[in-house]
């Protein structure tokens, strides 16, 4: 891709995040988005066949760091600390309004919604899983934690939260899904 094309993608990706912030998600357009980046709706629709691919690639051209999993050989506070930045990240201002309409937006478009569940939410899960295994294989978790299972208890409630009721997510919660999690599935206490 040549550096004049790479620019205007930046452009027409910075324009679509800040038309989203400013308008929010269901008023944004192709063309607005063009106006704003001063393109043309023809060179926007060549690089995304959608407002929502479009809005997708946007939201994850921000590359934005802390979701990673740090190892400090605690289990439960590398959780604590990745899904608070998590939840830092994804359920306030300015990202979190924006990503909750991409999720919303993927209800209803089969293809922003694989985008999306390859793109971001399969990765992120891969990351949780792997941190598990490893606490696992270390005997911090017992051998038939089931990592799977786990998983799914984690995010549960963080999407019900983001997504059905709509509440803001605090530390407070996160901690209380993470004790819930394993008083239910148990852990091995630190020896």
């Amino acid at each position: 891709m040549s550096e004049t094309r790479n620019r205007r993608t930046e452009e027409i990706m910075r324009a679509t995040l800040e038309l989203g912030q400013e308008i929010g998600y269901a008023k944004l357009s192709i063309e607005a988005v063009a106006a704003r980046a001063g393109a043309g709706k023809h060179t926007i629709y060549r690089r995304w066949p959608s407002k929502g691919a479009l809005f997708l690639d946007s939201l994850l051209s921000l590359n934005e760091p802390g979701l990673d999993y740090p190892d400090t050989g605690d289990i439960i506070a590398d959780l604590r600390t990745q899904i608070r930045a998590a939840v830092d990240l994804l359920s306030g201002p300015p990202l979190g309004p924006l990503y909750q309409a991409l999720v919303a937006e993927a209800q209803h478009d089969p293809q922003v919604a694989a985008a999306l569940n390859e793109r971001f939410i399969t990765p992120q899960a891969d990351k949780t899983v792997a941190r598990l295994k490893k606490a696992r294989e270390q005997g911090q978790l017992s051998p038939d934690f089931d990592l799977d299972l786990a998983m799914a208890i984690l995010s549960g409630p963080l999407y019900f939260n983001v997504m059905i009721t709509r509440q803001r997510l605090t530390h407070d919660y996160v901690d209380r899904v993470i004790d819930a999690l394993f008083a239910g599935m148990g852990v091995r206490p630190p020896a």
